[in-house]
């Protein structure tokens, strides 16, 4: 094939909604850590009230080191940390509020919890991020003007004080019963209106321009709908986002949906779960979940940790759909990550780097039914070059297109990756693996959606040809990865993987 000297060859047009400059860089994360870590961890809570005192928050031996590195070994790229969680007690010295650190009998009051991971992230430089629980159980004005100063206070805190941030994470939970300073009474908000999101949010990006902000209803990412770490199959990154606000109920997301919607979604956990093809924002999916039963420790959930087996198997089921794996690791009431979890987490990133570790597509030729305008900047050999900034692209009209892979020698698969090149929107809506049986092309899997990454696990099967289908496309696909990877520890498809 030969470079076209004689013109540039255009680049193909975007096709519909497409990430913001943080997003992509979100995306290139794929895997990180959440820390839970508050007066819960010393009183057996998952919610505290918000009447405990902060000279419950006693850990005999926290380590940052020991906790960012353990998720850093793990293969994350980032930690965020509930900095401040429902309970309203604070893990930095707050210039705000006296229910924090300051006056716990942790090295005496002196010392700040944020700044210490933060520091540890940027040692083992991944990012940090920080949870802010918009709902405060112990503050007497939640629920009236005053606490929304006194929330944005602390919003603006933390991201001045503690380096640059990845992600800010904003809770759906809102509003309840609580203690309120003494009251000790219901209080409820209007989750649309209160928080005073447009102007709120405006904090954060004008101290952490490049920071991503989570929740339900994003504006940069979005809840997958559950809390068990699974995207659903196919997991679009768009949707209509204007269908959302934080903590949104089944009935005013019924009321906002389009008439041609109304009977495809039956509540926003289902449209969240899934995306939506047609939706108007790139908004994807973040799959947050708990290594152990609980976000928060509790010793009696030692035996119960998820086994590497099931971090896989959720590994899967969330990057391997385009999503992002929020995988939580809460300390200990040492302030460690615990022995159990530690060892769960190194076997888990044994299993990925045996799968993972050779790409057998680098060693084979690529090539293509259509490449556009024959130019080498669309060749097929770019989705085997290890180079996320190039891809293969065809003409406009080459919609229905193919790349192969061919070996000098037979080789055995079981795992595929495919991902698009995201600056250009998702554009593949279905696709097709086939293989080379004797001379006939059979197919191995045919899926809906490849976006930030597709993983496909399979039947074992050994060939020297291996074909990409593109089977529906409303455009040309911009395709910037092919790896094919073969798991000894399972030939068909279904088959748990031991731990």
């Amino acid at each position: 094939m030969t470079e076209t000297t004689n013109f540039p060859v255009a680049t193909p047009q975007p096709y519909g909604p497409v990430p913001s400059p943080r997003q992509l860089s979100w995306h290139r994360r794929e895997f990180y850590g959440f820390l839970h870590f508050t007066t819960n961890t010393f009183t057996d809570k998952e919610w505290g009230y918000g009447d405990e005192s902060p000279t419950v928050f006693a850990p005999t031996a926290f380590d940052a080191d020991q906790i960012v590195r353990t998720a850093e070994e793990a293969g994350m790229t980032g930690l965020i940390l509930t900095c401040k969680h429902h309970d309203g007690f604070c893990l930095w010295p707050s210039k705000f509020t006296e229910h924090s650190v300051k006056n716990s009998p942790w090295r005496n009051g002196k010392d700040d919890v944020v700044r210490e991971i933060s520091n540890a992230c940027r040692e083992y430089q991944i990012g940090f991020g920080i949870y802010l629980s918009p709902w405060d159980r112990n503050h007497a004005e939640y629920g009236r003007p005053a606490y929304l100063e006194y929330f944005r206070n602390q919003l603006h805190e933390l991201t001045t004080e503690y380096g640059e941030l990845f992600e800010v994470w904003f809770d759906g939970a809102n509003g309840g019963d609580g203690y309120y300073g003494g009251a000790n009474e219901l209080r409820r908000i209007d989750r649309k209106t209160y928080y005073d999101w447009e102007n709120t949010r405006e904090i954060v990006r004008r101290n952490q321009p490049n920071a991503v902000m989570f929740s339900d209803a994003g504006p940069d990412v979005r809840w997958v709908g559950n809390e068990r770490g699974i995207a659903g199959d196919p997991c679009w990154s768009t949707i209509d986002a204007d269908l959302f606000f934080p903590g949104i109920d089944g009935e005013s997301f019924k009321t906002r949906l389009n008439a041609d919607k109304v009977d495809a979604w039956n509540s926003p956990t289902d449209m969240l779960n899934a995306g939506d093809r047609h939706g108007g924002t790139w908004l994807p999916a973040e799959c947050d979940v708990s290594i152990r039963p609980g976000w928060f420790y509790h010793a009696t959930e030692d035996d119960k940790v998820r086994t590497p087996k099931n971090l896989l198997d959720l590994y899967f089921q969330s990057v391997g759909r385009g999503a992002s794996l929020l995988l939580n690791l809460p300390p200990d009431q040492r302030g460690l990550t615990h022995e159990n979890d530690v060892q769960s987490l190194r076997d888990f990133r044994r299993r990925l780097d045996q799968i993972f570790g050779r790409n057998l597509a680098q060693d084979a030729q690529c090539t293509a039914s259509d490449t556009r305008g024959s130019s080498r900047r669309f060749t097929p050999a770019n989705v085997i070059d290890g180079d996320p900034d190039t891809y293969w692209s065809t003409d406009d009209d080459a919609v229905a297109s193919n790349l192969v892979l061919e070996f000098p020698e037979p080789v055995t698969f079981n795992v595929v990756s495919l991902r698009e090149f995201l600056p250009l929107g998702q554009r593949v809506d279905r696709f097709a693996i086939d293989y080379d049986d004797s001379g006939s092309w059979c197919e191995w899997c045919c899926k809906s959606a490849i976006g930030p990454r597709r993983l496909i696990r399979g039947q074992e099967c050994t060939t020297r040809r291996v074909r990409l289908r593109i089977v529906e496309s409303p455009v040309c696909p911009a395709i910037s990865e092919w790896g094919l990877f073969h798991d000894a520890k399972t030939t068909e498809p279904g088959v748990p993987y031991d731990a």
